[in-house]
């Protein structure tokens, strides 16, 4: 029973941990003020980039940099859209999302033969327990032995949080996301916060995309990421735009796939595909249950002119 109940933990935070990287960077824009829609599209890039990385260097952890920076360089073509051009900002993400999926699919035809799915990487980011004390054979100790992706997203949630709420720069960016103009009047430079915002976010996303490639999986396939970043931010909504809140929303999402998980070799008579949509129906009933209830900040989505009110 005790193992069977670690085992569910263990598969809970294996999935959570890309949701909780990804919801974080939809936090940081959003409380900036910038909506990113696009994160699912950053993620799917980052997935791609971050499972090529590790091929060809043969090193996770640079697949892992190597996605950060490609979930990055897309949030900086939503900068320019939303904050730079004053566009509308969810068509600027839609768009985003269709760039990532498309652009991952036509390099890895091209650097893999044609073929939409990456070749697997040589080797996987590494568990917990076996970075320090190498191969774990006990079976408890296995279903302690969680992802290194599952402290790295918790450790940033924990940064994000203190940058946030304890930092000056925290401030300023939660105050550019209520009220830019008087954050401006103030010295604020509104403009620069909202662009380092959006471009954190993508930064996460891509991360969020390499745990699930080259953590969760070993390599990546067109439906590798399949909604987790609509999740994300269906997290950072029920979390209330909080670090903290969303940590706990990814938390109940990955606990859903793991029942999907644990369920799914015919311990109750429901077909594996009825039980795969079960995070996705959860997602749908969060979104009708708190979205109301929730307060966005103030200036969220609205793009900012200076001088104009």
């Amino acid at each position: 029973m005790a193992n069977s109940l670690l085992l569910a933990v263990n598969i809970t935070l294996m999935y959570s941990a890309p949701l909780i990287l990804a919801a974080l960077g939809g936090v940081i824009t959003e409380r900036a003020g910038v909506i990113n829609i696009g994160i699912e599209g950053m993620m799917t890039f980052g997935a791609f980039a971050g499972a090529a990385g590790a091929f060809y260097t043969g090193n996770p952890w640079a697949g892992f940099l190597f996605a950060g920076a490609a979930g990055a360089f897309l949030a900086l073509f939503h900068a320019v859209a939303s904050v730079s051009f004053l566009g509308n900002q969810t068509i600027s993400g839609v768009a985003i999302n269709f760039v990532g999926g498309g652009l991952s699919l036509f390099l890895s035809r091209l650097l893999f033969d044609g073929a939409t799915t990456t070749m697997p990487v040589p080797h996987k980011l590494p568990k917990t327990l076996s970075l320090f004390f190498g191969e774990v054979s006990d079976p408890v100790l296995q279903n302690l032995n969680v992802d290194v992706t599952v402290p790295v997203a918790l450790i940033l949630a924990l940064i994000v949080w203190y940058a946030l709420y304890r930092t000056r720069a925290g401030l300023r960016l939660r105050a550019v996301g209520e009220h830019p103009a008087a954050a401006d009047t103030l010295g604020v430079n509104v403009y620069l916060i909202r662009y380092a915002a959006v471009i954190l976010s993508g930064l996460f996303a891509g991360f969020g995309g390499a745990a699930q490639s080259i953590a969760v999986v070993s390599q990546f396939s067109p439906t590798v990421i399949s909604g987790h970043g609509f999740i994300a931010l269906a997290a950072v909504i029920f979390g209330g735009w909080t670090p903290q809140g969303a940590v706990g929303a990814c938390l109940t999402f990955g606990f859903a796939q793991a029942l999907v998980v644990l369920l799914g070799g015919g311990v109750l008579p429901i077909p594996s595909q009825l039980l795969a949509m079960l995070p996705y129906v959860l997602t749908i009933l969060v979104l009708i249950l708190f979205v109301g209830r929730s307060s966005a900040p103030k200036a969220n989505g609205i793009p900012y002119q200076k001088g104009v009110r």
